[in-house]
């Protein structure tokens, strides 16, 4: 399977990308959407750390576990935008924001994230750390920079060659047809991560529902748990809160709220397992990303019809 999310990350979804820029002209209201999903990962990221440190100080966390929570939270606001989120891409309306998302999902994911980490890292173990215990494989480390080249190579050929979808005739028709595989192929690969042993009411009860009295959950556990809610429903209701009244008012237009909304609910990505020799917990981590899925993906094809169907 691991093979398998490579080829969708360095094939299919950049090809997709490559289709869907190769049709529009990059003006004025894509760079305005451009600087609103910079605003939004910003918020998301700094909301993710803001309510650990809130939660860690209720669990009287300290030392090594409370900065092991943070990390973990933190890097576990990093959604599946780029597999779950591709969806959007087959919606034309909504196309040009959610390729916009993805890409910026990417370098958040693999470049500025792993940064951060490996800053915070460096800075508790008071040394320098080794590269092959710290650093993603150096094909992630590369994924958003040469994702972004697809994007742009598009852009450029569209604006100065004058070259679209239909003008490539028969390749531009191969072209759409391999593309279109990749939205079934993304949801089978984030499907086949659930594992059937976690799939159980009572370990569902404990991802949601408060602790009872005289109940014991481990320190994974309390990382997972906080990990999904911050992601499933805090963050969520905050950024619809925020962008509703400006869709309403028509501030912005319908098509970037569907896009910001549906990304706020993605499950957390397990491309984030990669991430754990910067000091996270591995076992909160893999809890947090299948029960998100779990939960997620139901909302997401549900949204998707039903904001595309409104808007």
């Amino acid at each position: 399977m691991k093979k398998f999310g490579l080829g969708l990350l360095f094939v299919f979804i950049p090809l997709l990308m490559f289709r869907i820029f190769i049709n529009i002209s990059f003006g004025r209201e894509e760079l305005i959407f451009t600087g609103i999903t910079f605003g939004v990962l910003s918020f998301m990221y700094i909301l993710a750390y803001s309510l650990a440190k809130i939660e860690a100080k209720k669990l009287t966390l300290d030392g090594m576990k409370k900065r092991t929570f943070l990390k973990t939270i933190l890097t576990n606001q990093g959604r599946s935008a780029a597999f779950v989120g591709g969806a959007l891409l087959a919606i034309e309306e909504w196309a040009v924001p959610a390729g916009i998302y993805i890409a910026f999902v990417g370098v958040g994911l693999f470049a500025v994230i792993p940064y951060v980490l490996s800053v915070m890292h460096k800075h508790e173990r008071k040394s320098d750390i080794k590269e092959e215990d710290s650093l993603l494989p150096w094909y992630l480390r590369l994924y958003p920079w040469y994702l972004l080249a697809f994007i742009i190579a598009a852009v450029l050929i569209r604006n100065f060659a004058g070259i679209s979808l239909e003008t490539l005739g028969d390749g531009g028709a191969v072209l759409y047809f391999i593309t279109a595989l990749t939205i079934p192929a993304a949801l089978y690969y984030v499907g086949s991560g659930i594992h059937p042993k976690d799939l159980k009411l009572e370990e569902m009860k404990k991802m949601i529902l408060p602790k009872k009295e005289g109940e014991k959950r481990d320190f994974d556990w309390a990382v997972g748990r906080n990990a999904f809610l911050i992601t499933m429903v805090y963050t969520p209701i905050i950024i619809a809160l925020v962008f509703t009244p400006l869709m309403f008012f028509e501030i912005i237009p319908s098509s970037w709220f569907a896009v910001i909304i549906i990304n706020s609910i993605l499950p957390i990505t397990s491309t984030n397992m990669f991430l754990v020799p910067y000091g996270l917990n591995r076992k909160g981590t893999a809890l947090s990303v299948t029960w998100t899925t779990v939960v997620s993906i139901p909302l997401v094809l549900v949204l998707i019809p039903v904001l595309s169907t409104v808007f």
